[in-house]
């Protein structure tokens, strides 16, 4: 199982939302490049980047940011946040970047996500972040009205072979994941998963290792200490 540090970017700095709302921000530092190094200095070698601005606004807004991220930390970059094109796709795993997480495109443009499931295969994620069951779109801010099991379902049938489920509600509420949810997520399809949300205590990613899952994303616990990178990684292995 893998753990996936996340550094959430806004505004060129590294911050944490509560439920996603972009009026719940907390900052945590003005440089996420040495938020970045932090964790890979304590042994990450994943991290799961997020350019919020872009996945409201459907375009990337912090783009060398990242890229310093990717360079300077020479580790596995999972990037999520506004890629909604080929083009972007294409620019970014040219840049080093490891792999990208397609969310709202995947509802919104499934003809282009499915190109990039067929050029890039395991290169791409697709995010699916749900509040009460259902997939929500454009930066958490709208519901698609898809029921996010049936989602996961399509984008399996176009090719993905991740994904990442985010409960929404959990997110940086350092409450514990919606493992039912999770659990269900799991047994309704054949693709890795990767959870997000929620992730509070070591206890919580123990849990989340006996449903299968294949990574978690922790952000909020890390940043407040609630979680030791270091005894999480070991208690991956």
């Amino acid at each position: 199982m893998v753990i996936y540090p996340a550094v959430d970017i806004m505004g060129g700095k590294c911050v944490r939302l509560v439920q996603g709302e972009f009026t719940r921000k907390t900052v945590y530092s003005d440089n996420p490049v040495e938020i970045a190094l932090r964790w890979k200095e304590k042994g990450a070698e994943w991290l799961h980047v997020v350019d919020l601005d872009g996945a409201r606004t459907g375009e990337s807004q912090n783009t060398p940011v990242v890229f310093e991220i990717a360079e300077k930390t020479g580790i596995n970059v999972q990037l999520g946040g506004g890629i909604r094109s080929m083009a972007a796709v294409e620019m970014f795993l040219e840049k080093g970047i490891r792999r990208m997480v397609l969310g709202t495109s995947a509802v919104k443009n499934p003809g282009f996500v499915k190109k990039a499931l067929k050029k890039y295969g395991d290169r791409i994620a697709i995010g699916i972040d749900a509040k009460n069951g259902v997939a929500a779109i454009d930066g958490w801010a709208r519901s698609s009205g898809l029921a996010a099991v049936d989602f996961a379902r399509r984008v399996e049938a176009l090719g993905a072979r991740t994904i990442i489920y985010t409960d929404i509600s959990t997110d940086g509420m350092l409450s514990g994941p919606n493992f039912s949810a999770i659990r269900r997520m799991v047994e309704a399809v054949g693709m890795e998963v990767i959870a997000s949300g929620g992730v509070s205590s070591l206890e919580d990613v123990q849990k989340l290792k006996s449903l299968g899952i294949s990574g978690v994303i922790i952000g909020k616990a890390l940043y407040t200490g609630n979680i030791e990178l270091g005894a999480v990684l070991e208690l991956s292995r």
